[in-house]
């Protein structure tokens, strides 16, 4: 049986089979309804590239590996879906590797993904991750990477944030705002460098509103929402509780939340609750949390622009870009009535 080749798409429409390649990879100087033509050709005779035989040929697998550290909250897919859209738009395809918040799990997926030759990564590290060296044997083959949320600051790579630092800072302003005093804080593990700016916005906030900051109102976990039910029962129970709690993120607040509703402690009269992400699931409680936004889609988008602005560069690849998206109070009923 005949495969049809890029040849024979191209004697059929009269046009060069570098054209049609092109086309089909979707390079960017193809003109659009040229483009259109060989698609529609390349459909009806059920025309199937030879990945493999590209692959030999350009050094180059049109496969990029996300590479996340878990699923359990909307945050991870949502910014894969930002990804992918982007990036399949480009003409790439997507492997994608979960880690399940373990460094050794992480270590594997890396190696998987340099064994499949993708062509670029785009990562989010576990909380268990304090050494880099699997992500930098990628920069060393000439594999360009890009971080996102989870960052490491020290490879110089580009790099894709939410302003954590802005976002916290405005959460404590806003319940200070509100009449709080005793603010706690349930802070992420100090290996992640968006706990560490929510930590600092915390402080300053505070600082900056005359409020003395009390070591025993900050607690660092490691993102385990038993324990973080163990920590809110453990504030609550101090002979001078906390007013307000704001959390490293949506899932925190929430089972903060459930624990005040179990203990029979009013929300927000007794207890503001702060958390961080919007999570859906967060304006369909009662009362509906009070939470920092951050654009997820843009985060997906904006790693997958920076990957393929390396990947296009012919030459010398373009220096490392750090792109810091805004973030934005949303006030709900945990915080006012």
């Amino acid at each position: 049986m005949h495969q049809t080749t890029i040849i024979d798409i191209a004697r059929e429409l009269g046009i060069s089979k570098s054209t049609v390649s092109r086309a089909l990879t979707g390079h960017p100087n193809v003109n659009a309804k040229t483009r259109q033509r060989v698609l529609e050709m390349a459909s009806q005779v059920d025309y199937q590239r030879n990945q493999l035989a590209i692959s030999l040929l350009t050094n180059r697998t049109s496969t990029i590996g996300i590479m996340v550290p878990e699923f359990i909250s909307f945050f991870f897919p949502k910014v894969i879906i930002g990804a992918q859209e982007e990036l399949a738009r480009s003409g790439y395809n997507v492997v994608i590797c979960h880690s399940n918040e373990s460094y050794e799990t992480e270590v594997t997926n890396a190696k998987a993904l340099l064994a499949s030759r993708v062509d670029g990564l785009i990562v989010s590290h576990t909380k268990e991750t304090r050494n880099f060296d699997h992500f930098r044997v990628f920069q060393r083959k000439g594999i360009p990477v890009v971080f996102f949320n989870r960052v490491c600051e020290d490879m110089d790579v580009s790099k894709v944030t939410v302003d954590d630092y802005n976002g916290a800072f405005q959460a404590v302003d806003h319940l200070i705002k509100t009449g709080r005093r005793r603010i706690a804080h349930l802070a992420g593990p100090d290996t992640l460098t968006n706990s560490r700016s929510r930590l600092n916005g915390y402080r300053d906030a505070l600082t900056q509103n005359g409020i003395a900051i009390d070591p025993e109102l900050i607690i660092s976990y490691d993102l385990n929402l038993d324990k973080a039910n163990i920590y809110v029962n453990h504030l609550l129970n101090l002979p001078n509780p906390p007013d307000a709690l704001f959390t490293i993120n949506d899932p925190t607040a929430l089972e903060a939340l459930n624990v005040a509703k179990r203990r029979g402690i009013r929300v927000p009269q007794d207890l503001a609750i702060v958390g961080f992400s919007d999570d859906p699931i967060s304006a369909l409680i009662e009362p509906g949390l009070t939470t920092i936004a951050q654009p997820v889609d843009e985060l997906g988008k904006q790693a997958a622009q920076l990957l393929i602005k390396q990947l296009l560069a012919d030459d010398e690849r373009p220096a490392s870009e750090t792109i810091v998206l805004p973030t934005r109070l949303i006030v709900r009923g945990s915080t006012v009535n």
